[in-house]
């Protein structure tokens, strides 16, 4: 297949997040111009950031990098980033670019792109992960091996956050590993490997897919049963999600989807903002009840001040236990 042409059979998606922008720059740095595939590549950003990552990857590489845009036709050679806030998908030899709930707690997430190529191209997939938190893509990247495709992960050593890294090679422990900068040399051989037909993907994965495209409606279909947890996102009940049983994963009626080290990040950073809730209340009570405590003083009541100091005293009291488990060390395992 020769450089620019259109429709190519095999596709590179690179996800990363946290330390992942020097990462993907080693590894597009390492491509050939002349490279048979088309390239997409997830990065974890928030909506609000300014969308320059494709410009900042441009310097790295001989290949031509571009924003993805919705309707875009994946060519070889050619380089394609998801834009912030939207997810980035492959289908029938288009790319999908969609408002569909997060996964993850992300918005371009990797596990989409991933498992849209396990879905389109098959063994002429090739998943790459590299530096980042938590885990997302690990679901994504077994997708894909399990499509016929195949894997490649940064060494967890050489990744500025190894947790990704080491989350995918737990899915995927024959996937290849480098460094960011050999990776590029581990791919081309791959790209070299003979195409086998392994047939269209799973009914199960081309509802994920369609989750993420944002046209499914969710019911109860593509549940087994009720997880008795709550959406950290929406708030609505979590369903046990479809997938290989080496890998919990949750998802909501609304479409957020959940791996279960995602899960208990958000379930962390949610009990710490009720705890924090929980504080200012109190705190709050116990100023409230300090000025009714004056206020009856000043007007000779001090049943009623001596009431409104205990109340406020309980109040403190309680606020200092919840302050304590706030400044507790350790990631939240205390609450």
């Amino acid at each position: 297949m020769s450089p620019g042409e259109t429709d190519p059979a095999r596709v590179i998606g690179i996800g990363a997040s946290a330390g992942g922008l020097e990462a993907v720059g080693a590894v597009l740095a390492g491509l050939p111009a002349s490279l048979p595939a088309a390239v997409l590549v997830v990065i974890h950003q928030s909506d609000s950031a300014p969308g320059r990552t494709a410009d900042l990857l441009d310097r790295r590489t001989d290949l031509p990098v571009r924003p993805a845009s919705d309707g875009d036709v994946p060519a070889a050679g050619l380089v394609q980033v998801a834009v912030p806030g939207h997810h980035l998908l492959l289908e029938k030899g288009t790319l999908r670019v969609t408002r569909a709930p997060r996964e993850n707690g992300h918005r371009p997430a990797i596990d989409p792109l991933f498992r849209s190529l396990a879905l389109e191209v098959g063994a002429g997939a090739i998943g790459v992960v590299l530096s980042g938190m938590l885990d997302d893509g690990a679901a994504g990247l077994l997708e894909i091996v399990r499509h016929g495709g195949a894997a490649a992960v940064q060494e967890p050593a050489d990744a500025a956050f190894d947790a990704m890294p080491d989350a995918a090679l737990r899915q995927v422990p024959g996937a290849v590993v480098r460094p960011a900068t050999e990776l590029a040399g581990a791919l081309l051989p791959l790209l070299a490997r003979p195409l086998h037909d392994v047939g269209r993907g799973s009914e199960r994965l081309a509802e994920e897919v369609d989750v993420a495209l944002g046209r499914r409606p969710m019911g109860s279909e593509p549940f087994r049963e009720a997880a008795g947890l709550s959406c950290p996102d929406c708030g609505g009940p979590l369903y046990g999600a479809d997938g290989p049983p080496q890998l919990l994963r949750y998802r909501c009626r609304i479409g957020h989807a959940w791996t279960q080290e995602s899960l208990r990040q958000a379930q962390t950073a949610g009990a710490e903002r009720a705890l924090e809730t929980a504080l200012r209340a109190l705190e709050e009570k116990a100023a409230l009840h300090h000025r009714i405590a004056r206020n009856a003083e000043g007007r000779g009541s001090s049943r009623l001040a001596g009431r409104a100091r205990e109340t406020a005293h309980d109040a403190l009291a309680s606020a200092a236990v919840v302050r304590d488990l706030l400044s507790s060390p350790g990631d939240g395992e205390a609450w």
